[in-house]
């Protein structure tokens, strides 16, 4: 099996992908250590989060999570945050180039797209699972319309999720949530409140799992 394909497996098996962003890097060792508590294994740190390579690097070193980057905007993101270590490459845009290299290199690529067009380009570039960025203004019911004529193509809705609509998500076949700052706070972090982001962290994962 592909390392992108063991990638693959474990955010469909987790469902939930936190994305870190905005955490000082003083404390986020200690958030990803309160996620992977809760049930969290598929992390996502992005790339405008200051030291975000740094944290990319000591969350390899943690153990039993998947790292990815996230905000990749072009190829040279994406060289960097693979040298760093990244195994999933997430990006709010759809970009051939970054997808073609993430795939030389056996790293997951998730590009952004949002039209049934770009959702069809991205998956004859090769992505297997594809970002629905942003998902929160249109809701879960845009996921299934999708999926109509999109049939078997995992995607990812980002941007608006939260504990609220979560199950909504995977009803309409979602293949996985990104959570952004409603599961790793940057206020609860700051506030030392590692015990709430774990309980949040197994909120969002029972809620995936729920079906």
């Amino acid at each position: 099996m592909h390392k992108r394909e063991m990638v693959l497996q474990a955010i469909g098996e987790n469902r939930v992908i936190s994305i870190i962003r905005g955490i000082e890097e003083t404390h986020a060792d200690s958030v990803i250590e309160a996620l992977l508590k809760g049930g969290v294994r598929c992390l996502e740190i992005t790339l405008n989060t200051p030291g975000a390579l740094q944290i990319i690097r000591n969350a390899r070193k943690i153990g039993d999570c998947f790292v990815g980057a996230g905000t990749v905007l072009n190829l040279d993101d994406a060289k960097r945050s693979i040298e760093a270590g990244a195994q999933f490459v997430l990006a709010p845009n759809l970009d051939r180039e970054v997808i073609k290299y993430c795939l030389s290199w056996d790293v997951l690529p998730v590009p952004g797209v949002f039209s049934p067009t770009e959702l069809y380009a991205a998956h004859l570039y090769g992505a297997e699972l594809i970002k629905i960025f942003p998902s929160g203004s249109v809701g879960p019911q845009y996921i299934k319309d999708l999926l109509g004529p999109f049939s078997g193509v995992k995607l990812l809705p980002v941007g608006g999720v939260s504990l609220e609509n979560t199950s909504a998500f995977m009803k309409a076949g979602a293949y996985a949530v990104g959570v952004g700052s409603s599961l790793a706070s940057p206020s609860l972090a700051k506030a030392g409140d590692f015990v709430e982001i774990q309980r949040r962290a197994a909120q969002f994962v029972s809620l995936a799992k729920s079906l």
